[in-house]
């Protein structure tokens, strides 16, 4: 390490050309709180993450082994001319990738490992048992899992009631709704008619015993179908292999990746906790071990604060591992989630509390001299809980590291040391470094989207309080930390649902349904993934890329050489390239690491095979339409209305720098809810529509919040109510009517503490909020 940089305490970035950068050159200083700023789009997450981190990442993989140097080789390093000062990095991205059902708060902060081992070395054990390995009290080991429920907690059953809904139809009619549809289900249909089944009977007619095999059998009976002869089509007899409703259903719900058949099996299923472990998921043995008088599942449902409080050590081992984890639960408690409890399944949590976490665990990690690379670490905090982010920021750097965040929470903006702004716009028009140095000084620099907001040239202009033409109510709701909560929302008008993390907001926004009075149409519009592969994009998901192939395949050339609509998909075999085929990335598998795509070696990325990338359409193919921005091909589809339509509603959600055939794997969340957004905004809209929004600023820039709060304005001009979750008070300050959960989280929290106007609730007394929104409205 004794090289020139070794003393330099700048990490400098030379031409650095990743995704929209032009030739970058940045001098960032190591040992501080950097944050790189800029409307989304800009550039700054290509700069943080495509540029310092994946160069960092490439390094470590370089001196990893040999076999990893022609990998990195595949997945290419990063677009820079070269870093230098730059020490091992750790990212805690917000990831795209959705945690497993196995997973959970404890599992993510390995506090479960230290609750078993206390509980295996420490626990206090029925006469005559013998000591159990740490194993055996975890749900996810065969040693340890319920032999019923395999460890879920859940026991998933099936009735005659749910499979067969209208008893009056005939297996012909479809009276097995369970079954799979199109030709699977006709097969199945005529195996029982072979059988010797009277499939043309009302499904109530037929005998008890009969409905029961049809329905729950095991057996898997093989019979010679003779199909039954249409007009089209010469069909031979082939070996049918029967299964019953019950196990279908079953398999596809175990076993199926795809969401959809997931979901629709799970409509055939109830879920009641397991009757063997009462929903511990455990065996009995592990059980019957307790500490303190409870069991580890008793333990595991507790808040941590609590938990924290409730290990008293009696002997000098459970001393030791008590205090270990103590000190693993106060950096938790201290990022505020200390609401959360061990057994609290992983997908159950925001994005922004499962960065926090992994955060919380860093801090125990005891690393010295890397840089972190943090995506937005505020997304999801009340702007109560930022000062305790602050303070877990400076104690990473007070141990000797770096740290550089893409952030656009203002007070974290202020309080770092370092700042990074990149712009001035987003896409084409952005890439470009304004300005790298300490955060007063951005204030001189023009053209930068951040200097407007962040020395607060312009408050915004109070917006009239509109008249609500209606009232709904939701409620009473019992659940998770809410009791009997009612709450009423005014219909035509905008709501703002606020309160600390774990309040209780996204459950009370989860009770309200279509049912309720006055609403005609409930959008609710996430932030989960729009797809879980690079082969659902942008362009397939808002149908726009439809009428783009028809584009194509009316020009002069396609129609020469016989292609049609289908020839430009890149899902079918035919236009699209063989080898990835049509994905563009083929997946490289690395051993303990997770796998990861690279560019196809065949069509280099461009999804389609040679002839198909022959046809132009004014001059450009199919693959570098694919490749525009939102922005640039809005020009250039101009004059094809149903092209404009689609993209003029992604532009009016600030979305105009993603382009065209970004793959859904590269989206963020905020930026998955920002695309349903549009999609909606594009229908035409007929009755009332109610929209439900979880916090649709996360991972906006404060110029982007406008553009899209305005959107979200107009629909309520239009006459459609919004409701919103939200931190962000200038979207809170602009509402029609607050609803203010808290005071606290989880147990402390989970009741209305104020609702009204803004100006009413920025006068509560004992909301967490209330200060935030008086200073957000100003002397007004």
């Amino acid at each position: 390490m004794h090289s020139e940089s070794a003393h330099d305490p700048y990490v400098r970035v030379r031409g650095a050309r990743e995704h929209n950068l032009k030739g970058v050159d940045v001098d960032i200083p190591r040992d501080v709180l950097a944050v790189f700023t800029g409307v989304s789009g800009s550039g700054k997450s290509s700069l943080a993450f495509g540029t310092v981190y994946a160069e960092a990442q490439r390094r470590y993989f370089e001196s990893v082994a040999p076999y990893a140097r022609r990998l990195i080789h595949q997945v290419g390093a990063p677009k820079v001319g070269g870093i230098t000062g730059l020490p091992p990095a750790v990212s805690l991205q917000q990831r795209r990738a959705t945690p497993t059902s196995r997973s959970s708060v404890g599992t993510v902060t390995t506090l479960s490992n230290s609750l078993r081992m206390l509980f295996s070395r420490a626990g206090d054990y029925p006469p005559g048992a013998e000591r159990l390995d740490s194993d055996a009290f975890s749900p996810n080991t065969a040693a340890g899992a319920c032999p019923r429920c395999h460890g879920l907690g859940r026991v998933h059953r099936t009735s005659e009631e749910l499979l067969v809904p209208d008893p009056s139809l005939s297996v012909r009619e479809g009276a097995i709704a369970a079954w799979p549809g199109a030709w699977q289900g006709k097969n199945l249909r005529d195996i029982l008619d072979a059988l010797g089944y009277d499939v043309d009977r009302p499904w109530r007619e037929l005998p008890a015993g009969q409905r029961e095999w049809i329905l729950f059998t095991d057996e898997q009976p093989v019979v010679t179908v003779h199909p039954v002869r249409e007009a089209n089509r010469v069909q031979r007899p082939y070996q049918g292999t029967y299964t019953s409703a019950r196990r279908h259903v079953m398999r596809t719900f175990s076993e199926s990746r795809s969401t959809a058949l997931r979901a629709r099996a799970e409509r055939f299923l109830t879920s009641a906790p397991c009757p063997v472990c009462e929903g511990s998921r455990l065996r009995a043995e592990a059980l019957a071990v307790t500490f303190g008088g409870r069991t580890i599942a008793e333990l595991a449902a507790l808040p941590l604060a609590e938990l924290a409080g409730v290990l008293d050590a009696t002997t000098e081992t459970a001393r030791v591992l008590t205090e270990d984890i103590r000190s693993r639960i106060a950096p938790v408690v201290e990022l505020g989630l200390g609401y959360l409890s061990l057994d609290r399944a992983a997908p159950a949590l925001s994005a922004g509390e499962l960065q926090r976490l992994r955060l919380a665990t860093q801090l125990r990690s005891g690393l010295f001299g890397v840089v972190y690379v943090l995506d937005e670490p505020s997304a999801g905090l009340h702007p109560a809980d930022t000062q305790a982010l602050l303070t877990v920021l400076e104690r990473l750097k007070a141990a000797g590291n770096s740290v550089f965040a893409v952030e656009h929470h203002l007070d974290v903006v202020r309080a770092a040391d370092w700042l990074v702004d990149v712009g001035p716009a987003a896409g084409d028009q952005g890439g470009r470094v304004l300005h790298s140095g300490p955060v007063a000084q951005l204030a001189g620099v023009e053209g930068s989207a951040t200097a407007r907001f962040l020395f607060g040239r312009s408050p915004a202009p109070a917006r009239e309080v509109r008249e609500p033409r209606g009232w709904s109510t939701v409620g009473p709701v019992t659940r998770h930390n809410l009791r009997a909560v009612t709450a009423r929302i005014p219909l035509g008008a905008f709501t703002a649902v606020t309160g600390v993390s774990g309040s209780g907001k996204s459950t009370l926004i989860e009770a309200i349904t279509e049912e309720l009075p006055g609403v005609d149409r409930l959008v609710a519009v996430d932030q989960k993934p729009i797809g879980r592969t690079p082969r659902s994009n942008l362009a397939t998901y808002t149908g726009l890329f439809d009428d783009v192939r028809k584009v194509f395949a009316a020009t002069d050339e396609a129609r020469a050489r016989g292609f049609g609509v289908g020839r430009f998909s890149f899902n079918v075999a035919g236009g699209r390239c063989e080898t990835c085929q049509g994905e563009g990335f083929v997946s490289v598998e690395l051993l303990f690491l997770p796998s990861t795509y690279a560019p196809c070696p065949s069509c280099g990325g461009a999804r389609y095979e040679p002839d198909t990338l022959r046809v132009g359409y004014r001059g450009r193919n199919i693959a570098q339409v694919l490749d525009l921005t939102v922005e640039t091909a809005a020009e250039f589809f101009a004059d094809v209305p149903a092209v404009a339509r689609g993209l003029s509603a992604l532009l009016d959600v600030g979305l105009g720098y993603l382009r065209l055939g970004q793959p859904a794997t590269e989206l963020s969340g905020g930026e998955a809810q920002r695309i349903k957004l549009a999609n909606e905004l594009q229908r035409g809209r007929r009755g009332h529509t109610l929209y439900l929004l979880d916090e649709p600023t996360t991972g906006l820039h404060p110029a982007d919040v406008e553009v899209l709060t305005d959107r979200l304005h107009t629909l309520v001009d239009g006459g459609h109510t919004v409701v919103v979750v939200e931190h962000d008070m200038s979207v809170v300050a602009g509402a029609d009517w607050v609803i203010d959960l808290g005071p606290g989280g989880g147990d402390a929290g989970g009741r209305i503490v104020a609702a009204g106007v803004p100006a009413d609730v920025a006068r509560a007394d004992g909301s967490a909020t209330a200060p935030y929104l008086a200073r957000e409205l100003g002397p007004r």
